[in-house]
């Protein structure tokens, strides 16, 4: 049993779980577009999410802390490490075209934790509210835009409209994150929860969701999707309305962040249902 317990505890500290929702999301718009199953881009999303949001969360502990770091996030580091080296091989498989698309939000990324007024040390993560609207963009831009430019899809008024709304969907899914944070975020930091309470934000997370079915509803004809996403989305609301600022250790973490996998797998199981019945 306490195998199982540390075996959890690395899954969701190493950032795999986060990266299998990336990864699910990908899945997704794939289905949604009937997309080829890109193996090199799917994993390199997936290896690369690992890699970033591991340097964003330890990067300061590793600098400032090397010699002192506990056994648990030595071993995050080195398989952190491997995970990057995974990243640059599917790298090396993609055309050029796509590694370019995809500079804008390794960009992003990297300025969510490196200084960009070094002096002042302020870095994206510290500018006001815009830390959930930069999540939502370089994961929306990463799991639609990305697989669509590699397919060399056209990118007509329902693809904007499609990435508007997994922008959405997505700033949803990081506000339980922004709840929970509350009680440590600094007063300067002004999150959404901050600004407008925790009461009104859950209500702008409603809104934001009902705009994200409408355009749902509107974009596609498949009954399937439309019934999968309205079940994921009514379980994201569900889950936003119960989040606080004091929730369980893994509220946040693994069960709102479990929504994009759940999606994914129960589309990709009706889907093979249908197929061989």
């Amino acid at each position: 049993m306490q195998f199982l317990k540390r075996l959890f505890k690395f899954y969701i500290n190493a950032s795999l779980h986060v990266a299998l929702a990336v990864y699910s999301l990908v899945r997704i718009t794939e289905v949604y577009f009937e997309l080829p199953y890109h193996k090199a881009l799917d994993f390199f999303i997936f290896f690369g999410t690992i890699s970033g949001y591991n340097y964003i969360k330890y990067a300061g502990i590793a600098k400032w802390h090397h010699r002192s770091l506990t056994e648990g996030l030595k071993i995050i580091q080195v398989f952190s490490g491997f995970c990057f080296l995974a990243m640059l091989y599917f790298a090396s498989l993609l055309s050029v075209a796509t590694l370019v698309a995809f500079i804008p939000f390794l960009i992003l990324t990297l300025l969510y934790e490196i200084p960009f007024l070094r002096k002042k040390k302020i870095n994206l993560r510290n500018v006001g509210a815009l830390k959930i609207v930069l999540i939502g963009l370089v994961w929306a831009g990463v799991t639609t835009l990305l697989p669509l430019m590699a397919a060399k899809n056209n990118f007509d008024t329902s693809v904007l409209l499609f990435f508007l709304q997994r922008f959405l969907w997505i700033v949803v899914l990081t506000i339980p994150f922004d709840i929970r944070d509350v009680q440590f975020d600094e007063d300067h930091l002004k999150t959404i929860p901050q600004i407008l309470g925790i009461e009104n934000t859950k209500k702008l997370g409603f809104v934001l969701l009902l705009v994200a079915l409408v355009l749902e509803f509107n974009l596609w004809s498949s009954p399937l999707f439309k019934n999968v996403f309205l079940g994921v989305t009514f379980l994201l609301l569900f889950l936003l309305m119960r989040a606080k600022e004091n929730q369980s250790k893994y509220y946040s973490s693994f069960c709102v962040e479990a929504l994009p996998v759940f999606w994914w797998l129960l589309l990709f199981g009706i889907l093979k249902f249908q197929a061989i019945y």
